[in-house]
């Protein structure tokens, strides 16, 4: 629990695993909202980024997956923070018409919502970023010039950023993803946002999160499925990451919440290979494996950990209940 007495829980749901639940375009976010209507809690970004829309509200804690980890394992603890001033890092592949089109973003976030965006930094080299789904079905990638990121991460941080949005150039997919659009397949770029973000925050310790840029920024007018429709209807997905990270919580060493402090983590049921789960088994933290969410992977309880600690709950209302 939290000093106050209330409880602090996480909910988690990894991306590029294809969760039929929270794989698309925050398609969790009704599910970590109602969580948090009983308890603080944290999530990763990809529980309630929906590019044009957000997930987040004031009780929620934005953490990045890298730093999920360490904050799991003891090695961080997170200081609540509001209005963080954000810095904004542009691939330098991303054409100028494309650009124009998130500056303005940014020039819309900051007047509806205060949001204190202190400017941007674009990379002096291509960033350079290949995405595929893998031969296990897990979306993944290739950074080629990840030096250039941390060049203009320091440079956004000498201005004073307390946190940092990254946009990334990516070449438009040959083809349509049409099982992603149907709510039924592995987001293609999520593996690769994820190491990007891991990369900035293991090197700066500071939040982050990663929107991707795309050369065709015309809005479909095809019918597709509500779990994916937010990535459908605009041409930038940037204000989901702005919104989150103006909330996100500063990364500290001490004096600040920390793994002690967390009564419970809830996962999708067949995803439990991850850094949280083994750190929340190994400190009698309750883990809540949610069986109505399944991913691409097959780790669960029973053919993996065999622990009292895993509890399988048949849907997110349930756990809810438990809760």
């Amino acid at each position: 629990m939290l000093s106050n007495g209330e409880k602090l829980g996480v909910f988690i749901i990894p991306t590029g695993v294809g969760a039929n639940i929270g794989g698309y375009a925050g398609d969790a976010s009704c599910y970590a909202r109602a969580f948090s209507e009983k308890s603080k809690l944290i999530v990763n970004p990809n529980v309630v980024n929906a590019g044009v829309f957000s997930g987040i509200n004031p009780n929620m804690y934005y953490v990045e997956g890298y730093s999920l980890n360490e904050f799991f394992k003891g090695k961080l603890e997170l200081m609540p923070a509001e209005n963080n001033k954000i810095g904004v890092i542009f691939d330098k592949a991303i054409p100028q018409e494309v650009l124009n089109i998130h500056l303005n973003t940014i020039g819309a976030i900051k007047t509806v919502y205060g949001i204190d965006v202190i400017g941007y930094e674009i990379t002096k080299k291509s960033v350079g970023i290949e995405f595929y789904i893998d031969e296990s079905g897990i979306s993944s990638g290739v950074v080629k010039n990840i030096e250039t990121l941390y060049e203009a991460s320091e440079k956004l941080l000498q201005r004073g950023a307390d946190a940092i949005a990254i946009v990334c150039f990516f070449e438009d997919p040959e083809t349509d993803n049409e099982n992603y659009m149907n709510g039924s397949g592995v987001d293609p770029v999520g593996g690769i946002e994820g190491i990007i973000s891991h990369c900035i925050s293991e090197k700066f310790k500071i939040p982050c999160a990663h929107s991707p840029a795309f050369a065709d920024f015309s809005i479909s007018t095809e019918i597709v499925s509500p779990k994916a429709a937010a990535e459908y209807i605009t041409p930038t997905f940037l204000p989901c990451v702005l919104l989150g990270l103006a909330q996100a919580p500063r990364i500290v060493k001490k004096d600040g919440i920390s793994i002690n402090n967390v009564d419970y983590l809830v996962m999708p049921f067949n995803s439990l290979g991850a850094v949280p789960v083994f750190e929340a088994v190994r400190r009698s933290i309750k883990v809540y494996a949610i069986k109505e969410n399944s991913t691409v992977l097959n780790v669960t309880n029973s053919n993996f950990f065999k622990s009292d600690k895993i509890i399988e709950v048949e849907t997110y209302k349930d756990c809810l209940a438990l809760v």
